[in-house]
């Protein structure tokens, strides 16, 4: 068919990270939400069901050997990365911010991006069954208008939503200007996701 796809919008996957750095991260990630105290305040005052440090510490890999492994291996997927996107760099991507999600049943996160990033993702530490998915909107949702729904057997790219499904070890990368959401939240237990941004 005379057909061609055009302006791809870019989704990175790959399960990484041993189950001794899983163990580590769950262990410093739990212990960040009981030792921060504004972390946990600012969670509180901003709706967070659970505990984030995005607004409270901003030198995780610094701060703690387990983050600044998962650094080493966050900047080897964002090469690959930048690289399948054919990204026209004058030099490489760095760790711009890092920080901890701790997320009870019934949390999610409201649709967003990430601005002043260029490549954003979340690593996946302890995945409990029903910890709900990344949502991921396509970028021309508000221009479709009177677009007809799309059938049943249509191929991912021609989704207006994909749903991608998380797992303990997994790491998810796309460009920040992507929209995207955390699903509720449904299962038991705390889901911990570890979210970073690179420029």
């Amino acid at each position: 068919m005379p057909v061609r796809s055009l302006f791809a919008s870019l989704f990175y996957e790959a399960d990484i990270g041993s189950p001794d750095l899983l163990d580590e991260l769950e262990e410093s990630g739990r212990l960040f939400a009981e030792e921060d105290g504004a972390g946990r305040a600012w969670s509180r005052d901003h709706g967070y069901k659970g505990y984030t440090s995005y607004a409270s510490l901003n030198d995780l890999p610094e701060r703690d050997p387990a983050f600044h492994d998962l650094k080493r291996l966050l900047d080897r997927e964002v090469k690959a990365f930048a690289k399948a996107a054919h990204f026209d760099l004058a030099k490489p991507l760095k760790l711009d911010s890092m920080w901890v999600n701790v997320l009870k049943p019934g949390g999610t996160h409201s649709g967003h991006i990430h601005p002043h990033s260029i490549v954003s993702g979340t690593f996946y530490v302890a995945v409990p069954p029903g910890s709900g998915a990344l949502k991921l909107e396509d970028p021309r949702l508000a221009m479709l208008m009177a677009a007809p729904r799309r059938s049943d057997d249509a191929p991912e790219h021609l989704l207006p939503f994909v749903y991608a499904v998380p797992a303990a070890g997994r790491v998810f990368l796309w460009e920040s200007w992507l929209r995207h959401e955390v699903m509720p939240h449904s299962g038991k237990g705390e889901r911990i996701s570890i979210s970073f941004n690179y420029r």
